[in-house]
């Protein structure tokens, strides 16, 4: 079963990601933020890192680059969750695999990522 690691300081939107994930047989480990999810990785390496950009801490951009710069995490397949589509943050600079929109339909989009995210799993 994968594991996957969800990152986000909204309770309302890490309890949906997990429990849709958990449904559809994920493993899953939850943090608030970039602080939280280093320590998490320091005893387990997930399969998938889905992670908010805007969090208190450490934001999501900077998780994204402590993790690409780490021979150990510098692999793993991640997907941003963005409360903005505007364009306003960019993630065109990040090693990121798929954006998920928070104010458009977030389930659909999930299942959209995990194809993206799990190939073979199609």
């Amino acid at each position: 079963m994968p594991l996957v690691l969800v990152v986000d300081d909204s309770m309302l939107v890490r309890h949906t990601v997990c429990r849709f994930l958990e449904e559809r047989g994920h493993e899953v480990e939850a943090a608030t933020n970039g602080v939280e999810a280093l320590e998490i990785l320091s005893r387990r390496k997930p399969d998938l890192i889905i992670t908010d950009l805007e969090m208190p801490r450490m934001h999501g951009a900077e998780l994204i680059q402590a993790l690409h710069d780490d021979a150990s995490t510098a692999r793993i397949p991640i997907i941003v969750l963005s409360g903005r589509s505007s364009g306003a943050m960019t993630t065109t600079a990040l090693p990121v695999r798929y954006v998920i929109y928070k104010n458009i339909d977030i389930i659909e989009q999930l299942e959209q990522a995990l194809k993206h995210a799990f190939p073979a799993a199609k």
